[in-house]
């Protein structure tokens, strides 16, 4: 939060007053009351929104409500001064952003949800527990398994499948969980980074147009650097040994999970396919991709329930038999349900209330301090920074919305940073908090502090490598 007031004070204080003025509105809110007021606004939902695991309060809850008054006074500013369409036209530009981000992640959360529930990720579990590797092959195993899977899930369900690996192997040994959530963490950011479909971040930068997909993978051996520095750091504070022999697990992997694996891996080439040769938005392609698993859904449905059918009888009046084991069918409505809708609706929070403080004027006058002053290249590594305080979805999305003038290396050297800066602190990326909950008590804030130099270290390290190969 400090960051917040920081940023823009510093914005506030060195503006020139030229930078103020904002010739291509028909109403000038940035030095109005309802500009001021817009932006107190956004800080104070923005602290509700540190404050989640706190006050137990949902962070979409705060941002829909600040997105909601920020546009209700800029609105009733530009009535008052008989200019109503020039807010309606901004509104509907940011909603059909957040409407393309919104059913790309949807059907990527389906995907998700139907592997999980297909038994996909607990097979990889159960696979790795039963191979009776030792503490430092596990951490290794467990965070190139973060780095490599990130690109295609989301950070956040790569680094609580893994978590759930080193929590069951190393139960007696709470530095091997301890140190292995940090490097799963930063695993999991770092391999985000490199892939359009591996962090909200760099989603926003591909269905922008900023960068076309191929461009995505030279940031793969600066983000392979920012994983392996700190690991191999960590990996000599790492406990020898072995952990103790584990229960015997049996296989878990239901019909049709490693065909929905297919049809992702098809889902995401697809939208590739689309917005490569066709120029159409990727978007497109994944609700395409959300018909092929609805088309195998169908198959799947009718064939369990007649597998059923046919090969269970329960006896009249028991209804504890096990011709469901205790399962439904497969729905892919199902899955589509269980989304994250919390993070689908802060989405909207942050587009819309950062879209609002850009209309007003606010994200020019940030644009040309952070990059007009200071450089671009001063002002991408201190984006990473920021986002190891304030969650990297609203910094890149009012970078984008800056849209500063830069050469690619510079576009990818911020897509770079705002990746793997949240690794920074356990509190600045989704992957950091959801395991400081799962592992509580062993992974901690300052249990992943003690690391941060080194982390720190990895974080300029990959910044050098990206300039030297890319720059």
């Amino acid at each position: 939060m400090k960051s917040i007031f920081l940023l823009l004070a510093a914005v506030l204080s060195l503006a020139p007053t030229s930078v103020w003025a904002n010739p291509d509105r028909a109403v000038d809110l940035v030095t109005h009351p309802v500009g001021y007021i817009a932006i107190v606004i956004f800080v104070v939902a923005y602290l509700f929104v540190m404050l989640e695991e706190r006050i137990h309060l949902a962070k979409s809850k705060p941002m829909l409500i600040a997105a909601g008054l920020i546009w209700i006074l800029v609105a009733l500013a530009y009535r008052a001064a008989g200019a109503n369409g020039e807010v309606e036209e901004a509104i509907r530009h940011n909603f059909l952003e957040y409407a393309e981000l919104f059913f790309f992640l949807l059907v990527a959360m389906t995907y998700i949800n139907a592997m999980l529930e297909r038994g996909v990720f607990d097979q990889l579990r159960i696979w790795l527990l039963g191979k009776g590797y030792g503490y430092r092959q596990l951490f290794w195993i467990t965070g190139a398994l973060a780095f490599f899977i990130s690109p295609v899930a989301d950070n956040l369900t790569t680094a609580l499948i893994m978590c759930a690996v080193v929590m069951a192997v190393g139960r007696d040994s709470a530095a091997f969980v301890s140190l292995s959530c940090i490097n799963i963490v930063v695993g999991a950011n770092a391999g985000g980074a490199f892939s359009p479909f591996g962090d909200i971040t760099t989603l926003m930068v591909w269905q922008k147009g900023i960068l076309p997909f191929q461009d995505f993978f030279q940031l793969l051996l600066p983000s392979m650097v920012n994983f392996l520095v700190p690991a191999a750091l960590m990996h000599f504070a790492l406990p020898k040994g072995q952990p103790s022999s584990l229960e015997s697990y049996n296989n878990v992997l239901r019909p049709g999970g490693l065909v929905i694996c297919g049809l992702f891996l098809l889902t995401i080439a697809t939208a590739i396919s689309f917005h490569q040769f066709l120029h159409i938005p990727p978007v497109f392609g994944m609700m395409t991709g959300l018909g092929y698993l609805k088309i195998f859904g169908f198959y799947l449905k009718r064939h369990e329930e007649y597998h059923w059918n046919e090969s269970f009888e329960t006896p009249p009046g028991d209804s504890s038999g096990d011709r469901t084991q205790g399962r439904r069918a497969f729905d892919v409505f199902s899955h589509i349900a269980r989304s994250e809708w919390d993070t689908l609706f802060f989405f909207y929070g942050v587009i819309m209330a950062v879209g609002g403080l850009g209309f007003i004027g606010y994200l020019g006058m940030m644009s040309a301090t952070l990059y007009g002053d200071l450089g671009p290249t001063f002002a991408n590594i201190m984006i990473g920074v920021i986002s190891a305080l304030v969650d990297n979805i609203p910094v890149m999305f009012a970078v984008l919305t800056m849209n500063p003038t830069m050469p690619d290396y510079q576009w990818l050297l911020v897509t770079l940073t705002a990746g793997v800066g949240g690794s920074l602190l356990s509190i600045g990326s989704a992957a950091g908090v959801a395991l400081m909950g799962q592992a509580r008590g062993q992974y901690t804030f300052f249990s992943h502090l003690k690391w941060t130099p080194a982390i720190a270290l990895g974080y300029g390290a990959s910044i050098w490598v990206h300039f030297l190969v890319n720059g």
